[in-house]
């Protein structure tokens, strides 16, 4: 065999080994229509995957991944847009979170809490006056939920480096360490025991930027060391509006908008958080933003959000693409 050869070989089955990706996405024939939202969460909850939230009120929707079908639940308490949705002990939480319009959104002072069990919301928490903002990154580590970044006047001005953690147990609300930058459009996700924020941009309507000002650095708070760091290879394709994922050790960033083109970006961009090298997937078969992603056994799902920058369409599709 040629040295040439046996190099490109080796290189291909490396990669093999790490990833096992599916050829394409998949576009999953649901049993029945979604409800078209954008700037909403999804989130899975105890094999169930729960789409919440989006601009204007929009009801919790149930899909069952087994049987591809959507189950309309509860009304939303309220208008709330522009967050990271978490599960948390078979609940779902909602903080960080906006409500009215475009562009002077308030942030939500307290959590909400919503019971797939019950089909019920509650209020939660009131989150701290002086740390409330919206379009934030929120994750969940054993019993404590932190908030990161975000911005205070919608889409106008106050995005901010803020970094948070509340204790389940306890009720207390501590402030850790600002994150490198501020961000806003973004999501957050915990790979080992580093959180890693990647995409997002700063919205400023205040000066006539809202969609330019993306940040390609992605940023890691390590819990060993308490400490931030910042990852030497930027996000390929910066852009606001992203959704990430981590399965360790890989970092996977997806959808987003950005002023360099009208649609949606279709592109899906993975870390391998070992050696800070960067590996794209297959491209969405709909580029789309302001939704969710979920990673349940080996496959990443997305659906909703909107197809082109700014507020529409919306979109109620679901599609799916194997990844172990």
């Amino acid at each position: 065999m040629k040295p040439f050869l046996l190099t490109i070989l080796i290189l291909v089955s490396s990669v093999a080994s790490a990833q096992s990706v599916g050829a394409n996405w998949k576009r999953l024939q649901a049993a029945n229509q979604a409800v078209p939202r954008h700037e909403n969460s999804l989130v899975e909850c105890n094999g169930k995957f729960y789409a919440l939230g989006g601009r204007g009120e929009r009801p919790v929707e149930a899909f069952d991944p087994e049987t591809n079908e959507w189950t309309i639940l509860a009304d939303s308490p309220m208008e709330f847009h522009h967050f990271q949705a978490i599960a948390f002990e078979n609940e779902i939480y909602v903080l960080g979170a906006f409500t009215g319009p475009y562009p002077h959104e308030t942030p939500i002072p307290e959590f909400l809490i919503f019971n797939p069990q019950d089909n019920s919301w509650r209020k939660g928490p009131e989150i701290p006056e002086s740390r409330r903002r919206g379009s934030a990154g929120v994750f969940t580590r054993g019993d404590k939920i932190y908030m990161v970044c975000g911005i205070i006047d919608g889409h106008w001005n106050g995005f901010v480096p803020w970094f948070d953690e509340y204790d389940t147990k306890t009720g207390e609300w501590k402030v850790l360490p600002d994150a490198p930058r501020p961000r806003d459009h973004f999501s957050a996700s915990l790979v080992g025991d580093r959180a890693y924020i990647a995409g997002g941009r700063t919205s400023h309507a205040e000066i006539g930027k809202v969609l330019e000002l993306t940040i390609p650095e992605v940023d890691y708070f390590d819990f060993k060391t308490n400490s931030w760091s910042t990852v030497s290879a930027d996000l390929p394709t910066p852009r606001g509006g992203t959704s990430s994922i981590g399965n360790e050790p890989y970092l996977l960033v997806m959808n987003g908008e950005s002023i360099q083109q009208v649609q949606g970006h279709s592109e899906v961009e993975v870390l391998d958080t070992r050696d800070e090298t960067w590996t794209r997937l297959p491209d969405l078969n709909q580029g789309r933003h302001g939704t969710g992603v979920v990673y349940w056994k080996g496959k990443v799902f997305v659906a909703a959000g909107s197809a082109n920058r700014g507020g529409g369409p919306e979109l109620n599709d679901i599609e799916c693409l194997e990844w172990k």
